[in-house]
């Protein structure tokens, strides 16, 4: 069995709350998969990375993969660059709906500022920068594959592009083919998590303030832990 985390982006509370109930349904040395977004929109996108990396430092069978979000932090404070060619409203990560003003203003940076850049350069640590970029795109265990955004049908999981990986929703969402694996993945916004028979979708919206729900996966049978204990997800395919 294997526990997963979807989306966290900056909310620390609501991290701490899912681990907790993890901590009681698996113990302290339950393995998880975190589906990447770590940073934006919440408040506390500082002290949630600082979680991760400490629970790595200390051990836990922690799998902690890179989402778009992620990249959207680190290329902003390596390079300036807050664009992406895959927002296709044009939107930068300085805009408020991205969510790059909270998450510097979690490490004391005033997005409004006119020397911002310097001074992300100066406030985010090195060591998280080097953290988030390192984190591996995708994981498997046994019947299950975990991604951040979904996959490119029809290609391997070692031939897939980063791009595809951390932003992937066209062709991807709508596509009611078996992918060899149940694909467990975040990235778009749900009201909350939800099994579509060949993908597991565990973003439910913890960005807008929505719980952050984890998911016990074993075999092909999932369940989502609450303070009342498990409760079985069953797939409800859209096609």
């Amino acid at each position: 069995m294997i526990y997963a985390i979807g989306d966290i982006h900056g909310q620390i509370e609501a991290l701490r709350a899912a681990l907790a109930l993890i901590r009681a349904d698996g113990g302290d040395d339950a393995p998880i998969v975190f589906l990447g977004d770590y940073p934006d929109r919440g408040p506390d996108t500082r002290r949630v990375i600082d979680l991760l990396i400490d629970g790595i430092e200390r051990g836990r069978p922690w799998v902690v993969l890179r989402g778009n979000h992620d990249r959207m932090f680190s290329r902003f404070v390596r390079s300036g660059n807050q664009h992406d060619g895959r927002i296709l409203s044009g939107k930068g990560w300085l805009h408020a709906d991205l969510g790059g003003p909270a998450t510097l203003a979690s490490y004391g940076v005033d997005a409004h500022a006119p020397d911002v850049l310097d001074r992300a350069r100066a406030s985010v640590p090195e060591t998280h920068l080097d953290f988030i970029e390192s984190r591996p795109l995708w994981h498997r265990h046994e019947n299950l594959l975990f991604v951040h955004a979904g996959l490119r049908p029809g290609v391997a999981p070692e031939d897939q592009e980063e791009d595809d990986l951390i932003w992937i929703r066209d062709g991807w969402l709508d596509d009611p083919r078996d992918h060899g694996a149940l694909v467990v993945h975040g990235h778009t916004a749900l009201h909350a998590p939800r099994h579509h028979g060949n993908r597991l979708n565990l973003d439910g919206g913890a960005g807008y303030g929505r719980p952050l729900v984890p998911a016990l996966i074993e075999g092909s049978k999932v369940w989502l832990l609450s303070e009342t204990g498990r409760h079985r997800l069953r797939p409800t395919p859209d096609y």
